[in-house]
């Protein structure tokens, strides 16, 4: 009898210790909001956003309510108004053009190639084709282009970049944080990310004018001088005036949390890259799957795995992913025709005009993708892929006998 796997593929790990003792004691004296605070009280999520800013290397950190947020915060801060053209990844997930649209902003897709990463010779031509002067970057899946490559062309050209790192903090490339090349960088702590807050994000920056614009998005009244991690009185000389406030703050509670897991990060990092790479191996040279290469300059945080099956048809994709889950390994496709759960694509993004991107058609159509939660062991890592495996070739070989 084949063998079943029997793990959750959406259980997390419990929050540390010291995070829920933080956690309780901000429930107990009961100063939730990031601005209520008692004497020289420093508050948790303005110390939140200094532990993270020395993190990344970044100047400036805000805390806020999600990623998503995060990226609408940002393009409104580095200038995108209603009606330009913002360029962003064909393959990404529903928040990034969400936040496109958000701003009132025209998404501008660009071809991804069978690297899941943006196709830059894509990128150039739309930049010249659209007249586009901004990028939001989706680091999607945690798959990393060439930055140095893309900043060289972006620089060129005058376009403004926002890395989208939701599934990159904690990853590098060529030895620079994740979000450290753009004008900004957008990170995520819903609970399938690599911190987990339930929902939550921050927003970093060099940029003290993006910045300052930033904190008066996302609704400090007056209170900027209460964050740590922002800029002088200064930066906010003539922005507390211009800025509307989009209330998006981060509360004390969520910052709590989050403050106990950053020291961990890196060690959990490692831990989500032994049970990647057990995983990846154990697919190699898997008749008619398609493992997806990590450049040698790439430092991933291998939080979920993808790989394709090219060039198959749906029914023999359905076949694999219907049998799989029979086993108990939940594989999500990006390929139907229909949004399933998180698995939209561009052409179901129906706020964005119809775009031709016959290369990332290709690349959807056989992309499988499946989460890695640090619930699950090294062992339960090599059965999953051991099923897989198995699956994968069973109807590789049913195809190759009809043939």
């Amino acid at each position: 009898m084949d063998e079943r796997f029997t793990g959750s593929f959406t259980q997390q790990e419990p929050i540390p210790d010291d995070g829920i003792a933080a956690a309780v004691e901000v429930m107990r004296h009961g100063r939730l909001h990031r601005y209520n605070l008692a004497g020289d009280e420093k508050g948790e999520a303005a110390l939140l956003e200094q532990d993270f800013a020395a993190f990344t290397g970044a100047k400036y950190c805000l805390a806020v309510t999600s990623g998503g947020y995060a990226m609408a915060c940002a393009l409104r801060a580095v200038g995108v108004a209603p009606g330009d053209k913002v360029l962003s990844n064909a393959f990404t997930l529903a928040p990034v053009p969400g936040a496109i649209a958000n701003v009132g902003a025209v998404p501008v897709f660009v071809e991804v190639t069978e690297g899941l990463v943006l196709d830059l010779d894509d990128l150039r031509a739309k930049i010249a084709e659209s007249g586009a002067r901004y990028l939001l970057l989706s680091h999607m899946r945690g798959h990393i282009c060439d930055m140095d490559a893309l900043m060289a062309i972006c620089d060129g050209a005058g376009v403004t970049v926002i890395e989208d790192c939701a599934h990159t903090m904690g990853a590098a490339w060529d030895g620079v944080p994740s979000g450290r090349h753009g004008k900004a960088a957008c990170y995520s702590t819903q609970t399938y990310k690599h911190m987990n807050s339930g929902e939550g994000g921050f927003l970093i920056t060099d940029d003290a004018d993006v910045m300052a614009r930033a904190v008066m998005l996302s609704g400090s009244y007056m209170l900027f001088g209460r964050h740590l991690a922002a800029p002088g009185p200064e930066a906010f000389a003539d922005a507390r005036y211009e800025t509307p406030n989009m209330s998006g703050r981060m509360d004390n509670l969520r910052a709590a949390i989050l403050r106990s897991q950053l020291p961990r990060l890196a060690e959990q990092c490692a831990r989500w890259n032994e049970r990647y790479f057990e995983i990846e191996n154990g697919l190699r040279d898997t008749p008619g799957l398609t493992v997806i290469e990590r450049p040698d300059r790439e430092t991933p945080v291998g939080s979920s795995i993808q790989f394709l099956l090219r060039d198959w048809s749906a029914d023999d994709v359905l076949a694999v992913v219907s049998r799989c889950a029979e086993r108990g390994v939940e594989l999500k496709w990006f390929g139907a025709a229909e949004p399933v759960a998180f698995t939209s694509r561009y052409d179901s993004w129906r706020y964005a005009k119809p775009q031709h991107l016959p290369a990332t058609d290709r690349v959807l159509a056989g992309l499988m993708d499946m989460r890695i939660p640090l619930t699950f062991s090294r062992e339960d890592c090599a059965l999953i892929a051991s099923i897989i495996r198995q699956e994968v070739t069973r109807q590789f070989q049913s195809v190759s006998a009809a043939v």
